[in-house]
């Protein structure tokens, strides 16, 4: 039988690609994205239409909706109309500096539009619930790579605030109502048809543009950099594995990776960090072009590293994330060219 999902942020980068996969593999697919300006909604509506022409031509039940996801009676309505078995949430309000200037954006999305989600996963038994998380939960933390094990109770954004509620309040609701629930923990996602406002996507612009790139914490950082497909790749078989009860969890020893209830968290990262100048110099040889830099201070919200552990997903999905760097950014490379036409 022929599985409908419902992908909140289809429009989005990650949420395109998987809406992109999930039809090559023959599930129904309903998109739901509310198109908002924070970053170019012509590279949105380019997705989004990539997705339509994708449907036509091979006939794939591809439906799109255009709403917020605070608005409850529009979630409602969606539920009642389409009954999607397996939701992957992946759209809220994003990026870690803009939730200092914006603070309210990330309440509605992210803390009352996941409500809304949760609430309706409850009222229309769903099967499998799949969020997005965020490496930005572990903020302070210096122990690395990072684990799901570990504690992380000292955000430094109130994005990464907003994605730890996210985790607890699934939790509630797998306890309650035995929603089997996965939170992914993402970092730092890259590839063709990625965000403009994160450092590929604006560097590589400013390179060929020979304009300055702003380099925060003098370049001493580094990120736990993952490709596109092996994002997807995990996501895809998290969905045809759901969540379950941990039989061997102590509640007098917890660890908050799992729990007596089908609650999973798992960290979707390449378990490689590299430094950040190490990546612009690979953008730099890609592109065959020096960059301008400039060094900054760090910024307010932001963290010197991100390592990820990926040893639980692995366990639970017989899958690591593998793509290299130099291989993932020569196919974004590819793709930027060939969409901003600069060949």
């Amino acid at each position: 039988m022929t599985k409908k999902i419902l992908i909140t942020g289809s429009a989005g980068f990650i949420g395109f690609h998987l809406s992109k996969r999930l039809l090559d593999s023959g599930y129904e697919v309903i998109g739901f994205d509310n198109l908002n300006s924070y970053y170019d909604i012509q590279l949105k509506q380019e997705r989004l239409n990539q997705l339509n022409k994708l449907s036509i031509e091979n006939s794939y039940y591809w439906k799109f909706i255009k709403g917020n996801l605070e608005d409850k009676e529009k979630m409602i309505q969606l539920f009642k109309e389409f009954k999607p078995c397996i939701i992957v949430h992946l759209a809220a309000q994003a990026g870690v500096r803009y939730s200092i200037v914006n603070p309210e954006a990330y309440l509605k999305a992210n803390i009352f539009g996941f409500q809304n989600i949760l609430y309706c996963s409850e009222k229309y038994n769903i099967e499998n619930l799949i969020y997005a998380s965020s490496s930005s939960v572990y903020g302070g933390n210096t122990k690395t790579p990072f684990s799901e094990s570990d504690q992380v109770n000292h955000p430094v954004s109130l994005y990464a605030a907003s994605k730890k509620a996210n985790e607890l309040f699934a939790h509630v609701y797998s306890h309650l109502y035995n929603i089997p629930s996965t939170a992914l923990r993402f970092f730092t996602v890259y590839g063709p048809w990625g965000r403009p406002d994160m450092a590929p996507m604006i560097f590589t612009k400013a390179i060929i543009e020979k304009k300055p790139i702003r380099i925060f914490n003098n370049g001493d950082m580094q990120r736990d950099f993952t490709y596109i497909d092996d994002v997807i790749e995990s996501i895809l078989r998290l969905i045809k594995k759901p969540a379950k009860a941990n039989k061997n969890f102590k509640k007098e020893l917890p660890d908050s990776s799992s729990s007596w209830c089908p609650h999973r968290i798992f960290n979707i990262g390449n378990s490689n960090p590299v430094p950040l100048m190490k990546f612009i110099n690979i953008l730099e040889s890609e592109l065959d072009q020096k960059a301008i830099k400039v060094f900054e201070p760090m910024q307010l919200g932001d963290v010197k590293s991100t390592y990820s552990d990926t040893s639980k997903l692995e366990n639970w999905i017989n899958y690591k994330p593998k793509i290299s760097l130099e291989e993932g950014i020569k196919k974004f490379i590819i793709w930027y060219k060939e969409f901003y036409k600069l060949n």
